[in-house]
């Protein structure tokens, strides 16, 4: 099942696993990466920046291909590095609250 668009950059969970390597396909540094996110997460946050974007829920990553963790497509507006980037520092900051807020509840 072929998914990729010229005008889309794909983007895994993976890439923002703080229980994978580099070498297992995470994609942005430890200090901004979280523990196990979900696709939905993500798909929150992609919408949160402005870009459009299309859910494919039932694919699994390569280097994974028992587990289905879905992927998304993001359309271009920059390279996939600045994105993988962005929606990191989104998704790091909001478990941050959510870890903060957690801890005031206590």
């Amino acid at each position: 099942m072929k998914v990729r668009k010229k005008d889309k950059s794909v983007i895994w969970p993976a890439y923002f696993d703080s229980n994978r390597t580099r070498k297992m396909g995470r994609r942005v540094s430890k200090n901004l990466a979280v523990k196990s996110p979900k696709i939905n997460e993500i798909v929150n946050f992609v919408s949160k920046l402005g870009f459009q974007c299309e859910l494919n829920p039932d694919i699994s990553y390569p280097k994974k291909p028992w587990v289905r963790t879905g992927l998304l497509l993001v359309e271009k507006k920059y390279s996939k590095g600045q994105l993988i980037n962005k929606i990191a520092t989104k998704l790091f900051k909001n478990r941050a609250n959510t870890i903060r807020n957690e801890k005031k509840k206590s």
